[in-house]
Order: structure tokens, then sequence, then C-alpha cells
């Protein structure tokens, strides 16, 4: 019995260290300063992550589990309800890695891996409302719905010239406030708005797309060598087909794996 007992522990050993392999050592102090890894999971985005059944599923918690694995350290998940409050964090030291969308903005904080993901966004309206292009909403009087700090708002702050913004709390909040507030429009992930539109009677969402979102892993700033292998990591994720498995397996729809990036 002693024997087996040692055999598997020898095993487990062996695992761990295979496992553990390719990771040079500054990466891996840098990823899990605290000897584990803290994931910053963001729920205001279904594509990324969601919560069924008392458990937390999606892409952003397949890779944190699969980088944990690769680093050989215990997982903790830190969770938000909106991008804008992961981003917020960033210089608090409450997360090791994220997963956020590429934005100028946000690399004041954080140090950014290639893309693994598009994701598209989108514009939803009345029914019967007289804007039928994503051409037709930049227009003065033009009220737009849109989660405070979320890739959204952080594209139009920078690009509209007519409409205004209208802030609701986090990204999942918009269509309700686009509707009790009864706004011209609401900005979003187009699968969170399709779902919205559904929902409620008496919506659409705009053909097409407003804009293009390119989904990243993270890293605090100041963690270069976390950051390099971040950049690894994700193009061997990419490359093994566990991103495309993992949408595939949530049938999610509106977001497509981001093509192969440079090394860097």
């Amino acid at each position: 019995m002693a024997r087996i007992v040692l055999s598997c522990i020898v095993a487990a050993f062996l695992n761990a260290c295979a496992m553990m392999q390719g990771v040079p050592p500054a990466a891996r102090a840098e990823l899990a300063p605290q000897g584990k890894l803290r994931a910053a999971i963001n729920f205001g985005n279904p594509i990324l992550a969601r919560r069924a059944g008392g458990e937390v599923r999606g892409l952003s918690i397949d890779l944190s589990r699969a980088l944990a694995a690769r680093l050989g350290v215990p997982l903790e998940f830190v969770i938000y309800e909106s991008a804008g409050n992961v981003v917020f964090a960033a210089p608090s030291d409450a997360w090791d890695v994220a997963f956020v969308a590429i934005d100028p903005a946000r690399g004041r904080d954080m140090l950014q891996s290639n893309p693994y993901l598009i994701i598209e966004g989108a514009y939803l309206v009345a029914a019967d409302s007289p804007i039928k292009r994503n051409e037709d909403v930049d227009r003065d009087g033009v009220r737009i719905a849109v989660g405070k700090g979320s890739a959204y708002d952080l594209y139009l702050s920078r690009n509209l010239k007519h409409a205004r913004i209208v802030y609701a709390p986090t990204s999942p909040a918009v269509t309700d406030l686009f509707v009790a507030q009864k706004l011209d429009v609401a900005a979003g992930v187009k699968q969170q708005l399709q779902a919205d539109a559904k929902r409620l009677p008496g919506l659409r969402v705009l053909d097409g797309r407003f804009m293009v979102i390119q989904q990243a892993m993270a890293t605090p700033s100041g963690r270069e060598a976390g950051a390099a292998y971040l950049n690894t990591f994700i193009e061997e994720m990419k490359a093994s087909g566990i991103v495309e498995q993992a949408l595939e397996r949530d049938g999610i729809q509106g977001a497509t794996l981001a093509p192969p990036g440079a090394a860097r």
C-alpha cells in the first residue's frame, strides 16, 4: 500500500512538472506572486462568463483553469459585474490576470496579450424607431445607453460627435435602462442585445455592427515577463482548438476566434 501511495505522489509530481514545463520562473512569479493565480472574472459579458446553476462557466473560466494548471498553482476567481470595474481595479493589485477588450485607454494600467476572440458591438432600438442603420445613430438629440467603463463606452466616447451617452452601471443593465428612460439606442455585445430583444417585446437589433472588440488576457503593468508568457499561452490556446471548442460547447454566437498573432 505504501508503494502505491508513493507511486501516486510521484506521478502527481511528475504531471505537475510536465504542466509547468516551458513557463519561465520570472513569468510564474509575476503571474502568481501570492502563490496562487487570481483571475478577474467579468459577468457583464455572457460570451466570456456566466452563472449557471450555482456554477461559473464560460471561456474565461476555462482559460483561467488552463493557465493555473500551466503555472502549477491554485486558482482563485475574483468576481466583477462589469469590465469597467475590472479595469478600475488594475492598479490596486486585486487580480493577477483578467479578460478585457483591447483599448488604448486600458493600456495605462495593464499589459495585454494578442487577442483570442473577436466580438461584435451592436445597437438596439425600438421596433418602430426611425433609426434603421448604424450610420443613423450619431445624430443630434439621440441618447445612447452604454455600460459605464465598457469597451463600448470607451469607443463611443472617442468617436461620437453628436449623440449623447447615458450611462448604465453595467453592460447587462443597459437594455433595462434604455427601456425605463425611453432612450433612443442601447449599445453593447450583439449576443446580449439579441437576447434582450427576445426577452422584451418591441425591440430590434440593427443589422451589422458598429465596432469590433478584440478580447485579450491582461496582467497589471510592470509584469513584463508575465505578459510575455500570457501572449505565448493565448497563441497556444488558439492553435490547440481550445478556444473554438469552448465557443461551440457553450453555443456562443456573435464571437469568432482571433487570427494567429505575432510572438512577443
